[in-house]
């Protein structure tokens, strides 16, 4: 596979000359934080960034998407039929994805796109895409990739990666959509030794930087009944606010709920993010609610997670170790620590 080194204006440049072929989407600086956007109307990318706020799930999983449309208007021939709305599955490049917000495309789609189900919306969405990641030199505190099966210089699930090498970036292909997409650059001459030695460098002093250990071997084992009833759930969901915030940033969940919204005589069908956080998540019809309690909402959380995942795929926890929910909870609960208190129950 083709390894390039760019110069950092020479990759810009490259950029802009790729929005022909592509829909070129990169970390933007927006405010005080950084936001995956497309690079138009004058967007330039900031690639010195630790990570985007908001992971970039939703260029391919959409906070709110239109599925069907339909009218009410029975003067039209149409009335009360549902129609497929437009989408477009054209194709798009996420340049600067974090390896671990890759890995968390690679575990979400197992629920998205497995033998039994595929969700078309989805993968089409993900089909259509080129992931360009962007190794992390200098991880957050908070991150913890290489506790659940992730690297800060991870290939796993990316077609492309790039390194910052300080004055330039080595930008290797890894898949096919990935040769597509780097020779489709322009500019940049062929990695040398030294690059590619640099670039091993600063992949094993970043693994080195994340000190952190989250122990997840023996959730397995577990009897999830013993978990579910273990005393620690109440002192977990205390503080718990139930905003909301660790799902909703979190690269991994992938709740949705629909919904049919109205205007005069047109309606449309659209599909949003929901949240187990949520009180209304598992409101029945009836009024009934299984999970009315803060606590059983918190237990459902971490549990689906560390467990029920675990036990259904027997590969890994559904967390990429972004670091996320650690970050910006906004009472300072911890995945890492709920995650030790299940392992050593």
């Amino acid at each position: 596979m083709t390894a390039k080194i760019f110069s950092k204006k020479e990759w810009t440049q490259a950029l802009e000359e790729l929005k022909q072929a592509y829909r070129v989407f990169a970390p933007v600086k927006d405010g005080d934080f950084h936001t995956f956007m497309p690079l138009e109307n004058g967007k330039q990318p900031d690639f010195d960034y630790p990570n985007s706020r908001l992971s970039p799930k939703s260029l391919v999983y959409p906070e709110s998407e239109r599925m069907f449309e339909f009218s009410l208007d029975e003067s039209d021939s149409d009335a009360y039929i549902l129609k497929e709305a437009p989408k477009d599955f054209s194709p798009q490049a996420v340049v600067g994805i974090r390896p671990c917000d890759s890995h968390a495309f690679q575990i979400v789609k197992r629920n998205f796109d497995n033998p039994e189900y595929q969700d078309p919306y989805w993968v089409q969405h993900f089909e259509s895409t080129t992931l360009v990641g962007l190794g992390c030199n200098t991880p957050c505190s908070t991150c913890f990739c290489t506790e659940v099966g992730g690297d800060p210089f991870s290939e796993h699930g990316l077609d492309a990666l790039m390194i910052d090498l300080g004055e330039s970036y080595l930008v290797k292909a890894l898949t096919d959509k990935g040769e597509a997409f780097l020779n489709s650059a322009s500019g940049g001459n062929s990695a040398d030794d030294a690059g590619l030695q640099k670039a091993e460098e600063l992949a094993a002093s970043a693994r080195e930087q994340i000190k952190v250990s989250v122990p997840t071997d023996k959730l397995q084992d577990k009897v999830a009944t013993d978990l579910f009833e273990a005393p620690f759930w109440e002192e977990v969901a205390f503080a718990c606010l139930n905003c909301g915030t660790c799902t909703y940033l979190c690269p991994t969940c992938w709740c949705f709920d629909i919904q049919d919204e109205i205007s005069g005589k047109r309606g449309d069908r659209i599909r949003n993010w929901d949240s187990c956080m949520f009180p209304l998540f598992t409101l029945h019809g009836s009024g009934h609610n299984p999970r009315d309690q803060k606590h059983q909402r918190v237990r459902q959380r971490f549990m689906h997670k560390l467990k029920y995942y675990v036990d259904k795929y027997q590969d890994g926890v559904q967390c990429s170790g972004c670091g996320r929910c650690v970050r910006y909870c906004p009472v300072n609960i911890d995945i890492r620590e709920v995650c030790r208190k299940m392992n050593e129950f």
